[in-house]
């Protein structure tokens, strides 16, 4: 495809990518505007385009303006307080920037009781500076930032985790990593070789075979990084065998991470790994036998005592669903070879596994499994 017109038209991949992100915010936005202690969110979008391109396709600002639209509305209707939503476009291109204004205005999205919106065109290193200083200071606020970059020479892992370290923001991150994988082959280039250095902590960083297994070890190399009292996750998007893009998303926060999970599996019903432009995926649970859950929750349980809150946290960074989980323990009982005991060593009610946040918050030993 032309140059022009990956400038100019919304790409299928970049449909299916703001599709995400809207998928993620209104399910976001839904639970922060309501939990009656966040003052105020704040969305920033650092590489944000031109908005509305030749085709008719919307860019992410129009995506998350029409999220914050039919949330303040919702609310409203329902006559609920909730958070005002502040929203920040940068591009460093001014004339995608007041693009973007014309069609904010032309399509009225944006109403001054919604909460402030920002203009910028600055570069990106002035922006996460900025970040970084704004971040800290904030009280009953959090923070949501999308970070689609023209080239991934601009990203570091150390940033996203200096972004994390603030308690308050979860970061949507999109890499080419087709490209990536390619130059990883032929001639590493310096920025693809500092990225790799950084993330992995200068550990040996083996040559994928195959594009998902390069992704795959992004994904570890990023959770590795930030620690495990964050959460990693990918949602791919493939066009083709040999090109495959990636979204990387980074949360604090357990329930916000199962949040951006319902959002993949909303697009992707069968995997949930991602989107892809043929669709002809097997079904998950077509097969038992060749569930990619089943087992590692097999081993998981027999490697020793697990209660509810265990298998929900174990079940979200395998990148599935409680209701996953929840399917496949019914099936065991149904087989006979699952047992479920209350805290005190009873029996359970059949059907009753407790695994979702509600329990992880407040009744995190509410049962444990046991398998014959």
């Amino acid at each position: 495809m032309a140059q022009k017109d990956v400038k100019t038209n919304l790409l299928n991949h970049s449909e299916a990518k703001v599709r995400l992100l809207g998928e993620y915010l209104k399910r976001y936005l839904n639970i922060i505007c309501n939990d009656k202690y966040t003052r105020k969110i704040k969305i920033f979008d650092l590489f944000c385009g031109e908005g509305l391109y030749e085709n008719g396709g919307e860019g992410s600002p129009l995506v998350i303006l029409r999220e914050v639209k039919d949330i303040h509305f919702a609310n409203v209707a329902k006559l609920k307080s909730f958070s005002q939503i502040d929203c920040h476009f940068n591009d460093i291109e001014g004339t995608k920037i007041e693009k973007i204004k014309r069609v904010v205005e032309e399509k009225s999205l944006y109403y001054k009781e919604f909460g402030e919106i920002v203009f910028s065109s600055n570069d990106y290193q002035i922006e996460i500076n900025s970040l970084f200083e704004l971040l800290p200071k904030l009280q009953n606020e959090k923070a949501f930032i999308f970070i689609d970059p023209y080239e991934y020479k601009h990203i570091k892992a150390s940033q996203i985790k200096r972004l994390m370290d603030t308690g308050i923001t979860e970061v949507l991150l999109w890499l080419p990593t087709q490209f990536m994988y390619r130059f990883s082959f032929n001639g590493i280039p310096q920025a693809l070789k500092d990225f790799i250095e950084e993330l992995t902590q200068y550990k040996e960083w083996n040559k994928a075979e195959s594009i998902w297994k390069f992704i795959d070890q992004l994904k570890i190399g990023f959770q590795n990084y930030m620690g495990m009292n964050y959460f990693v996750d990918t949602f791919t998007i493939q066009k083709d065998t040999n090109t495959v893009f990636c979204l990387f998303f980074f949360s604090s926060h357990i329930k916000g991470f199962e949040k951006m999970l319902e959002a993949k599996w909303e697009i992707d019903t069968e995997q949930g790994k991602g989107w892809n432009y043929t669709g002809n995926q097997p079904s998950l649970f077509h097969d038992t036998k060749t569930n990619p859950l089943e087992e590692k929750l097999r081993l998981f349980i027999k490697e020793k005592k697990r209660f509810n809150a265990d298998v929900y946290e174990f079940t979200l960074r395998q990148s599935f669903l409680p209701k996953h989980t929840n399917e496949i323990f019914y099936n065991w009982q149904m087989m006979g070879i699952l047992d479920v005991f209350l805290s005190d060593g009873t029996k359970a009610r059949k059907r009753a596994y407790y695994i979702d946040y509600k329990y992880f918050r407040d009744d995190p030993e509410k049962v444990y499994y046991k398998l014959r």
